[in-house]
């Protein structure tokens, strides 16, 4: 059997392919520019050509191919967007409008002409992992009984309400619900209605042959470097992903997440990452200090002190910005489960998987606990 995990953040997507009759070291990977990234240079090569552009598909995640959209626009160029397609600048689209996108429905956007570029927006391609995989000789067809995809949602909050403090509260009602990692992860059919950017995930993935569940890329980060040998022995400790976007915090401990904060990675630095930290493990941190600071906020389960300064490992880091905290007084510890910090995000989407896929939840298990192992792969 194989599973096919995909973690898809804002510079690259991270692809895992497993198939527990191998060492888990022995997956299948590919890291390849995120969506949002190949989107971004579909529309530079649009505008370098001074061709009008016409979005349609699904929403996405923004960032890179928001700002090549402004770019065009500031350009002087036509950029028409169908109604989903849209709602990856804004979930008002009379915001969008504003910016100078000319939304059209459906068939008004088939009625326009031919030299129009058009591109789809997507997160999560399928059919485009397939064919590369199948150009290898993995065939995606034969035997796949999972398809795991993350993204970050901030869902749509309503037109009084920030969409940092709708994130927020979402994240308190899932901790709530179920105080663990997991409870960050839905099958494709059990989304929830707000969760719009996991519900475009399921909608762009089409016809798959084997069941999907989505999960937020922040948590899934985390619970892969959870399974870092190192770290998997720790009672408590704060575990960070620092992303190109985004920092989340947990602090795990032995009643589950005791607390976590997010913040906008490219409004921190070290000394703030440092401070943040250090409050979120003593349980003196508060939502307001982090969202009055534009971050998204904070949340504390558990206010008994822990002294993050304090001896022995108690600080793990994973991310593609985690050299924010290189030579941290803290002196943290940098998760590479299974020998690769990139693919962090996938082996939390098995993990997620083995929790919520009851039939797959002994061979996903039997696979991560046999990590590093000396077991015979199957063509020996």
């Amino acid at each position: 059997m194989k599973l096919l995990a995909v973690d898809i953040g804002t510079g690259t997507q991270d692809i895992l392919l497993y198939d527990p009759r191998f060492a888990i070291e022995n997956s299948f990977k590919l890291v390849l520019p995120s969506p949002t990234m190949i989107v971004r240079e579909r529309i530079r090569r649009a505008t370098r050509a001074r061709q009008a552009i016409l979005l349609d598909g699904v929403m996405m995640g923004g960032g890179p191919c928001a700002w090549a959209a402004e770019d065009h626009l500031r350009a002087g160029l036509a950029l028409f967007a169908t109604p989903r397609a849209a709602l990856t600048f804004n979930d008002d689209l009379q915001a969008v409008a504003q910016l100078g996108v000319q939304l059209v429905s459906e068939d008004e956007a088939a009625r326009l002409p031919a030299d129009v570029q058009r591109i789809e927006m997507r997160d999560f391609d399928f059919h485009a992992i397939r064919r590369a995989l199948l150009e290898f000789g993995l065939d995606l067809d034969i035997g796949l009984v999972c398809v795991a995809a993350a993204v970050f949602d901030h869902g749509a909050a309503p037109p009084a309400i920030s969409d940092r403090q709708f994130r927020f509260d979402y994240l308190d009602q899932r901790v709530r619900a179920e105080n663990r990692l997991s409870a960050f992860a839905y099958p494709a059919e059990r989304i929830p209605a707000s969760m719009t950017r996991l519900q475009s995930v399921a909608l762009s993935a089409g016809e798959i042959p084997a069941p999907l569940f989505v999960m937020d890329t922040a948590p899934a980060a985390v619970l892969g470097a959870s399974l870092d040998p190192t770290a998997a022995g720790l009672e408590r400790a704060v575990y960070v992903n620092i992303g190109n976007f985004h920092t989340i915090a947990f602090r795990l401990g032995p009643r589950g997440i005791e607390g976590l904060f997010e913040h906008h990675t490219g409004l921190l630095d070290q000394p703030a990452l440092e401070t943040l930290l250090r409050k979120l493990a003593a349980g003196t941190l508060t939502h307001a200090e982090v969202f009055g600071a534009n971050g998204h906020g904070a949340l504390v389960y558990d206010s008994e002190p822990f002294d993050l300064d304090g001896p022995g490992l108690r600080l793990v880091l994973t991310g593609p910005r985690r050299a924010m905290l290189s030579g941290s007084t803290l002196s943290p510890y940098q998760a590479a489960p299974f020998g690769d910090m990139m693919i962090a995000g996938c082996f939390g989407l098995l993990a997620a998987a083995a929790d919520l896929l009851p039939d797959l939840r002994q061979p996903i298990l039997d696979g991560l606990a046999r990590g590093a192992s000396t077991h015979r792969p199957p063509w020996e």
